[in-house]
């Protein structure tokens, strides 16, 4: 298990370009040596499978491999999977063990259309790909695509490693899975679960970009939850698990950034401190609430648009 004391984060955030660019470059490093490794058999295994739970910052690890294989002479193209989600009214009727509509089941995913699409990506046929209006729950045709001689395609979504949904892509892809991992120890060795640094994410996120206030986001993390006991953690050894040089696991990545909770502190603090006020149950957030609290404020204006945490905040080089 791997843990950083929120005091230590304070400490090196004391110099808080140097800490923040010094953490974005070990990120970095990670992406690279897995694209690198990709690089050695594109032509062989030219489908990569990119999953991880929601909040886990699987589109900009997808874009920045993307980038680095680009640079490497490689093209490649990212699609993610969240744009063949059916539209609302096609899977209401995909209930969860609360009797409510099943937001995680891959079964929201349109699977013959992605299975047609891989097959003919595979065969350099052309697709019109889908694009999905989170905000309306609605899906209409996107752009023309065909995929070139030794090109690579990353597919990245929540389910991209389950075998009932991208099984079709057989022994052409390699597997990816990218997560929150490390725990953050408070002042009085509280461990905070990873699964809550996603959620500040998606806190960020949701209202930024899908127009949920806190509370509905809040709403959804036992379900989500749920989701990814039952739908994505069962697939995750499905990641290469090769261990390279340095005694590492490149296709298994922690996309913890030490740094964030400090710049997630001046855009949730207070909304969280209202909502622990008034949201029923909010105690199961409360080791969240503490952290913001006890950690030290990062100005977002220092963040380079290329950083992960950008996915969430806004500004990212790559989705904006």
């Amino acid at each position: 298990m791997k843990k950083i004391a929120v005091n230590h984060i304070n400490k090196k955030l004391a110099e808080q370009m140097s800490y923040i660019e010094s953490t974005d470059e070990k990120y970095e490093r990670k992406l690279r040596r897995a694209a690198e490794m990709i690089a050695d058999e594109h032509s062989e295994r030219p489908i990569i499978l990119l999953s991880g739970p929601s909040g886990s910052g699987k589109t900009t690890s997808a874009l920045k491999i993307d980038n680095m294989l680009d640079e490497m002479g490689i093209h490649t193209y990212t699609i993610s999977m969240d744009d063949y989600f059916l539209p609302r009214g096609r899977f209401e009727e995909l209930i969860d063990d609360n009797g409510k509509p099943d937001y995680e089941s891959p079964l929201r995913i349109d699977i013959p259309m992605l299975s047609e699409h891989m097959e003919k990506m595979l065969n350099f046929e052309e697709v019109v790909l889908p694009k999905f209006d989170f905000a309306h729950q609605t899906s209409h045709k996107g752009e023309l695509f065909k995929r070139g001689k030794d090109d690579i395609i990353v597919f990245e979504g929540i389910h991209a490693l389950n075998p009932r949904v991208t099984g079709s892509a057989g022994d052409s892809a390699r597997c990816m899975y990218v997560s929150t991992r490390t725990r953050i120890e408070l002042s009085d060795g509280t461990l905070v679960h990873p699964s809550l640094i996603r959620l500040m994410r998606r806190l960020v996120r949701d209202e930024k970009f899908r127009g949920r206030a806190p509370a509905q986001t809040l709403d959804m993390y036992d379900s989500v939850q749920r989701g990814e006991q039952k739908y994505i953690m069962p697939y995750k050894m499905r990641a290469e698990q090769t261990i390279d040089d340095d005694g590492r696991k490149p296709f298994s990545i922690d996309t913890f950034i030490s740094y964030e909770p400090g710049v997630y502190k001046t855009l949730l603090l207070d909304k969280l401190r209202r909502e622990s006020e008034t949201y029923e149950g909010f105690e199961k957030f409360g080791d969240m609430l503490r952290l913001l609290e006890e950690v030290d404020s990062v100005d977002l204006s220092l963040v380079k648009p290329t950083s992960l945490v950008r996915e969430f905040t806004g500004g990212s080089k790559y989705l904006d």
